[in-house]
């Protein structure tokens, strides 16, 4: 069923929030998808919300009619301060490289109409590895390790504000965190449609390597290491 299919109930309406630093390479590609696909009738406004770009990234959301929103570095950071300026009753956070399904407006409204304060879609990556594909599989699982950024991120105004938004001391794993709150305080959904996701990390670190050293700060978390270990971890293994 089309967006515009949604039937007129009092409906609430999504603010997209993109945190963003040197990113003129991929936004333009997201925002002109959004346009072709995202109606005024669902969307309130594109926040970007930048971390401190030095390219062009700030004018190429403007060209495409993106209000920026500028805020200090840390993807926790960017997305609270999207979130604090936002108008739409519903907050959909999404990352530069990650593509939602073409009617992904109207999935969420219509999960928000049947009950759902938070959720997310599946998630495929634009590569045909079988390593990847793998992975990319268990996204169908409703359980928290299975969650992360790239799948997106939708949730009512309401609900962020009561949970407190990301945790501000997590540089990375900020979405991992927020979600397994989130998962105490709602039923949280796990939309059949996909989001597609740039694979480019893998292809510049290495399939097998980066999956390890992902696998290695989820088990980090699990046995109690707090934001900075994780960090450290990331930066030494990961970020080199």
């Amino acid at each position: 069923m089309a967006a515009g299919a949604v039937s007129n109930w009092n409906r609430p309406m999504i603010s997209i929030i993109i945190p963003v630093i040197n990113e003129e390479r991929y936004l333009g590609r997201l925002l002109k998808y959004l346009a072709q696909h995202t109606s005024k009738k669902e969307i309130k406004e594109i926040l970007v919300v930048d971390g401190g770009s030095t390219d062009d990234t700030i004018i190429v959301a403007r060209n495409f009619g993106a209000t920026v929103i500028k805020s200090k570095k840390g993807r926790a950071k960017q997305m609270n301060t999207g979130a604090k300026s936002a108008s739409g009753e519903l907050l959909y956070f999404l990352h530069v490289d990650t593509f939602p399904p073409v009617d992904f407006a109207y999935h969420i409204l219509m999960a928000q109409k049947n009950g759902s304060e938070a959720g997310c879609f599946r998630m495929r990556f634009d590569s045909q590895s079988r390593f990847l594909k793998f992975f990319a599989w268990f996204t169908r699982i409703n359980h928290p390790i299975c969650r992360g950024g790239d799948q997106s991120l939708f949730i009512s105004k309401d609900l962020f504000k009561k949970t407190n938004g990301f945790n501000e001391a997590y540089i990375i794993y900020e979405d991992v965190e927020f979600v397994a709150r989130l998962y105490s305080k709602t039923d949280f959904r796990i939309l059949p449609q996909y989001v597609k996701t740039s694979a480019r990390k893998y292809r510049k670190k290495g399939m097998l390597r980066l999956q390890y050293h992902f696998g290695m700060i989820h088990l980090k978390n699990y046995l109690g290491e707090g934001p900075e270990k994780l960090h450290e971890y990331y930066q030494r293994k990961i970020a080199l």
